[in-house]
């Protein structure tokens, strides 16, 4: 597989994975068709796409210990996944995003909405023209250009969601952000994405931050702001979620 414009595609049913594949290529990228999960790492084994979408119920494993695998391997821990599956309960979008996915789309499904979150996810990892410095606070260093971020000097794998959410917290610095408007600025206000989502995402963020995660701040009741000195943010009694 290609490792810039493939997109792997692991669905049992061939009436979905050949319209998710056809819309993919429409939009100019090279469709991989796994059916099971077995057959998924096997390919993921070989080469990483760009992006997988993954249904959750394969006929021989669950897709969430597709993506458990995924996230535990250090080659594709911030490979972009969209799950697409039929299992849309609140529990379920929650489980698969604190497990690592990037992106939750239910069936039945728009397939132009499903191209724009891929296409979106894959928009943060394009190369910015403008050569530009690392951001720097404190023991935190984010490097947009080349997609890595360091805590104390060792790079924290993130995926390209946690990075958007990120990017655009700091572009706001100072400036608390609501759930809404982090929703509309890093999903787009797409179907299905609920406020506990970004909530889902902070608190993944934050565990993968560590001594940097005080940063980010809960304004209680409100959303999230980026503090440039998180020792003032702790005299407001910020609760975290």
């Amino acid at each position: 597989m290609s490792p810039i414009r493939a997109v792997l595609v692991v669905e049992d049913e061939p009436a979905i994975a050949n319209l998710v594949a056809l819309h993919l290529e429409q939009c100019g990228f090279e469709a991989v068709i796994a059916s099971d999960g077995r057959r998924a790492l096997d390919l993921l084994g070989k080469a990483l796409p760009s992006l997988v979408v993954l249904d959750l119920m394969l006929p021989d494993m669950d897709g969430l210990d597709v993506l458990r695998r995924l996230r535990s391997d250090e080659r594709s821990a911030r490979l972009p996944v969209v799950l697409l599956t039929a299992r849309g309960s609140e529990e379920d979008r929650v489980t698969g995003l604190e497990l690592g996915a990037d992106d939750y789309v239910t069936k039945p499904f728009s397939p132009r909405e499903l191209m724009l979150r891929v296409t979106k996810l894959l928009a943060v990892r394009e190369p910015v023209p403008q050569d530009k410095m690392p951001t720097v606070f404190g023991c935190l260093e984010i490097d947009e250009d080349r997609f890595r971020v360091a805590v104390e000097g060792r790079t924290v794998e993130i995926s390209a969601t946690e990075m958007r959410l990120l990017t655009e917290l700091i572009r706001a610095r100072g400036k608390v952000l609501s759930r809404t408007q982090i929703l509309q600025s890093a999903w787009g206000f797409m179907p299905n994405v609920t406020e506990r989502t970004v909530d889902t995402h902070i608190k993944r963020l934050r565990q993968k931050l560590g001594a940097a995660a005080a940063y980010i701040e809960t304004v209680r009741g409100v959303g999230y702001r980026w503090v440039e000195d998180p020792s003032a943010a702790s005299t407001r009694k910020a609760v975290t979620v």
